[in-house]
């Protein structure tokens, strides 16, 4: 195969014109050129003219090696301004290349490009928020080679960061990345200053293959993600979008992903303390714009990237108008909602799109988001749509600024939501970090030979199971406590986490068991040590089980209680 590919490749070389008004000792090269011939020697594309470097009358991989050294090296170093143009670097999001300046106006926007160079450097810009107060002026990251260098917000109209500054060349990956929101300003790149050899010292970072769009509101946002508790108010300066669930999940799925998120903001409504509809505070206007405001209100071209996902996080805010009312209000939510997947499916013909809502509970909002969509599909037939309800972030999580999602309670949801991804994609999802029991069936066994009887209550707010024991029966086993319908993956290694309640002391303690059809995968035991007894196991599954269970025996006691809480089943490797 090797033979018939060079065969071919040196036909071509002597069929086409391969001249060059300069010499290959004088020219030099760029990354797309080296791009070019790469593809030319794989048969990817025809051989062009000025690809044979060495001038010997055919193209082969002599001529790499030669371009890559003239590439590298002009034996000579100077410095250069590279303006952060899409030639340069590769843009992330809704950014605004405007009077040379390239501005990161979304959460997440971000620019990313290599360098080849002994001593670089980016300059940043900033806009009219440099004005707010420190802890309201965007904010913004840049990082080398995966470790964060800097981490501030602008303050200043313009300010210089040092990438590295050493004797010998290096090639480094950097980001430059927007860590707050767009109502609260832009963070500008105006050009990357380096002391190299190369001909070209900045490129573009390679594009991933999957694009996935975020369209959401604070949640999205990671208001307050960085707050040390739910009593504090937001500032840009803990806010941090590499927290949120929408870039958790990217990174977890190696997409580019873009965002679109407006704290506050809703479909028909903003947030409102009185009931009364906030109009002013709604994503639906602003999405087909690069941004907020009169600088950054310029449509988005939607064909600069084609997104294969988009991910809906909306009514959040709405709820605020829709159930603080007398008055059906969901007819007009469920209205808007369908409108705005018109909106988002005129934008984005090919993608699948992902409709949820509920980390900040709003629960009662999910029906009429279901009603929006199956409306939708009923006019349009469009199939490549679903959605999913998150789940309530719980008090065990913490939580951000204003009872805002903590990080934990982010990156939880980003498991989630890349699992759902890979579903609708036909991908093969490894469940990392995914609760397979998030959606078990609780329920209670028991024994009806020992006499044992148990009534039980399950709530949805907190996800705690309480079980109330009349008859004990004559052992633990004569009362069970199960979660079933979990599926576990063969090979995968698990952790149980629970707690619970329990009006028993046993000095030997309770069984626990996760098992399968004929099979055990995990047996100890748990001790009641008092209110909310952690208990915490690691175990690894031999084979594939769609149908495995929780069981935790209770019984042997009349009159006794038990509450499970914050069961949670994590794949962890």
């Amino acid at each position: 195969m090797r033979k018939k590919l060079f065969a071919a490749i040196t036909a071509a070389a002597v069929s086409t014109s391969l001249t060059s008004s300069v010499s290959a000792a004088e020219k030099k090269y760029s990354a797309s050129d080296l791009k070019d011939l790469r593809n030319s020697l794989l048969g990817v594309q025809p051989v062009k003219a000025g690809q044979d470097v060495d001038e010997n009358g055919r193209v082969d991989v002599f001529d790499m090696i030669h371009m890559r050294r003239n590439y590298a090296e002009s034996g000579e170093f100077s410095e250069t301004v590279c303006p952060a143009s899409e030639q340069n670097v590769k843009y992330i999001g809704r950014n605004l290349y405007d009077n040379d300046v390239m501005w990161l106006v979304q959460s997440g926007s971000a620019a990313e490009f290599k360098v080849n160079a002994k001593a670089a450097s980016v300059t940043l810009c900033g806009d009219s928020s440099i004005h707010n107060s420190p802890d309201h002026q965007a904010r913004y990251a840049v990082i080398l080679d995966g470790e964060i260098i800097a981490d501030g917000t602008m303050g200043d109209k313009t300010k210089e960061i040092t990438l590295f500054n050493g004797e010998e060349n290096r090639i480094a990956d950097v980001r430059v990345i927007h860590l707050s929101e767009a109502t609260n300003g832009a963070v500008g790149i105006s050009g990357i200053k380096t002391l190299s050899e190369v001909a070209h010292p900045v490129i573009p970072a390679e594009k991933k293959k999957l694009n996935i769009e975020f369209i959401g509101d604070s949640i999205t946002c990671a208001y307050g993600v960085e707050a040390a508790n739910q009593n504090e108010s937001f500032k840009t300066t803990t806010e941090n979008y590499m927290k949120s669930y929408a870039y958790l999940t990217a990174e977890k799925l190696g997409a580019d992903y873009s965002a679109v998120a407006y704290s506050g903001h809703g479909i028909v409504s903003g947030y409102t303390s009185s009931g009364e509809k906030n109009d002013t505070s709604l994503v639906p206007p602003y999405y087909e714009n690069i941004g907020p405001g009169k600088n950054y209100s310029v449509p988005w071209d939607f064909s600069k990237v084609r997104n294969d996902v988009v991910i809906i996080n909306l009514g959040t805010n709405d709820a605020t108008y829709v159930e603080k009312s007398p008055d059906d209000r969901g007819a007009e939510f469920v209205k808007g909602y369908e409108e705005f997947l018109e909106t988002v499916r005129k934008n984005n013909p090919d993608a699948y799109i992902i409709c949820t809502i509920g980390i900040m509970g709003c629960t009662d909002m999910y029906p009429m988001i279901e009603e929006a969509i199956a409306q939708y599909k009923a006019k349009t037939s469009d199939e490549h749509i679903i959605s999913y309800q998150s789940p309530v972030q719980t008090q065990a999580d913490g939580f951000g600024a204003d009872w805002h999602p903590s990080a934990v309670t982010q990156q939880k949801n980003a498991y989630l939501l890349a699992d759902r991804i890979c579903q609708v994609l036909g991908l093969e999802s490894d469940q990392v970090g995914l609760d397979v029991a998030a959606e078990a069936e609780y329920s209670v066994k028991c024994s009806e030979e020992s006499g044992a009887s148990a009534a039980t209550f399950f709530s949805e707010y907190d996800r705690s199971f309480w079980i109330n024991i009349v008859g004990g029966g004559t052992s633990d086993s004569d009362v069970q406590a199960i979660i079933s319908g979990i599926n576990l993956k063969k090979g995968g290694k698990y952790r149980l986490t629970f707690n619970c309640t329990s009006s028993q002391s046993s000095v030997d303690g309770n069984k626990v068991t996760v098992r399968g059809s004929g099979t055990e995968y995990y047996s100890g035991t748990f001790v009641n040590k008092g209110e909310r007894s952690p208990f915490e196991a690691e175990f690894t599954v031999g084979s594939d089980d769609r149908n495995s269970e929780i069981v935790l025996n209770i019984g042997g006691v009349d009159y006794s209680s038990a509450t499970l809480y914050d069961v949670r089943l994590e794949k962890i490797g």
